[in-house]
């Protein structure tokens, strides 16, 4: 029987190609507690700033879990860069908090969902962006 990453439908590219994560980038992990993904974007990007999201990041890893956490991302938009990106991480299969309140949270903010992917199989990650018409010069 093949394994997970032999079946159709599943990418051979490894979770941080898909989270867009590259050398020498600046990333921020907030509330994010997960040592097997740690482990691996630090062999990726030599400091990630864990605990907080530095001004000018590139990539921000921010844990959400309930609507009252959602304005952790407004100040996570105000850090990375104009072209950067805010990766809203949320645990799988809650109806008290879904992908949908974290979209209309970001919207509200000036942030727009532009790709979602199971980040791991208890947790779902949603990519958030500026919109390009509202990015500085």
């Amino acid at each position: 029987m093949a394994g997970p990453s032999e079946q159709v439908g599943y990418s051979k590219r490894s979770r941080l190609d898909k989270l867009g994560v590259k050398p020498g980038m600046r990333v921020g992990l907030l509330g994010l507690d997960d040592p097997l993904f740690l482990a691996e974007l630090r062999q990726r990007v030599a400091a990630p700033c864990i605990g907080r999201i530095p001004k000018n990041s590139d990539l921000a890893f921010v844990y959400l879990d309930q609507v009252a956490t959602l304005p952790k991302l407004a100040k996570t938009r105000q850090a990375i860069v104009q072209n950067g990106a805010v990766w809203a991480i949320w645990p799988k299969g809650r109806r008290e908090f879904r992908e949908d309140d974290i979209r209309a949270f970001g919207a509200s903010v000036g942030l727009v969902d532009v790709k979602v992917i199971a980040f791991s199989e208890e947790l779902s990650g949603l990519k958030l962006v500026i919109p390009v018409a509202q990015r500085g010069k």
